[in-house]
């Protein structure tokens, strides 16, 4: 990641001129052959419009826990306002596209609503969609469909043919995403351990004496995976969200102590990681209707 403070770059005409590409042949939508392009290295930049790309060819890429090659398609989701830093890309033989979309193409349909609602627009490279070889076919016959419609004559229709198949993209890439979790289940199985291992661990040491409750950004850093991600993954598997699993382990470790040693209350809280004991009778209270005091009458 580059040091330096990132380059905003406002159109596609500008991108374009900074790629040393030909202008593009519509201001508010473009796509780039991967191969054709150089991306300047120690370079980090901020878009104000969509990327979404097809890349085959490249260096190694880390995937939740694992490390993966560009020999499958390998599908990432920019939204305007993130940061992207170019390394140095040691593998000459690249395929793949890039499409560019401004956000000023979508005002007045449907998709200006919605596209933020698509998650995966939110994921870092860790979240990237690995695509089946039929996955990408049927993502490349979508994305001619849209290059042929801006490149020929455009009129009253373009605008309505090329966001529906973009919606038509984005439905089909928010299933792969689902089918991803599906298959890569041994992984998440394997952050649900590493979960249950961090949080156990966390409330057993001192760590919640000294930097006091384990927020949900501390947890995702912790298991190198973005909070979205995160998220996503433990709903999927589990119907709850992380600050749940984490309340849930709270309560366990509340429980275990109320039950089994003379602490007071306002001891327990403490060693939990609350600032004042009023919070965390509060929370008992509403996880399991019962006050801390009368949780521990159950064992008297």
């Amino acid at each position: 990641m580059a040091n330096t403070t990132p380059v905003r770059i406002n159109t596609i005409t500008e991108l374009h001129r900074m790629l040393n590409l030909p202008a593009p042949l519509h201001p508010l939508i473009s796509i780039v052959e991967y191969a054709k392009i150089e991306p300047p290295t120690g370079v980090s930049a901020v878009f104000d419009f969509y990327s979404i790309s097809l890349k085959r060819g490249a260096n190694k890429l880390t995937y939740g826990q694992q490390v993966y090659d560009f020999d499958e398609g390998v599908l990432y989701f920019m939204a305007p306002n993130q940061v992207l830093a170019a390394e140095e890309n040691t593998v000459h033989e690249r395929s793949g596209w890039i499409l560019f979309l401004h956000p000023d193409f979508l005002w007045g349909t449907s998709l200006a609503k919605t596209i933020r609602q698509y998650e995966f627009f939110n994921y870092s490279v860790k979240e990237a969609l690995f695509l089946s070889e039929r996955e990408e076919s049927l993502v490349n016959g979508i994305i001619k469909n849209v290059e042929h419609e801006f490149e020929s004559h455009l009129d009253k229709f373009s605008q309505d043919v090329v966001v529906a198949q973009l919606e038509v993209l984005l439905t089909y890439s928010r299933r792969f995403y689902e089918r991803q979790f599906i298959t890569r289940k041994i992984t998440n199985h394997q952050i649900l351990n590493r979960l249950e291992e961090l949080l156990e661990n966390y409330f057993s040491h001192e760590d919640v004496l000294l930097k006091g409750l384990p927020t949900v950004q501390y947890i995702a850093e912790t298991l190198n995976i973005s909070n979205k991600y995160l998220g996503s993954l433990l709903k999927q598997l589990t119907g709850q969200t992380t600050q749940q699993h984490i309340q849930n382990k709270l309560l366990e470790k509340a429980k275990q102590k109320l039950s089994t040693t003379n602490l007071s209350v306002s001891e327990i809280a403490y060693q939990l990681g609350f600032e004042h004991s009023q919070s965390f009778n509060k929370l008992f209270k509403i996880k399991t209707n019962l006050s801390p005091l009368e949780f521990r009458k159950l064992f008297n």
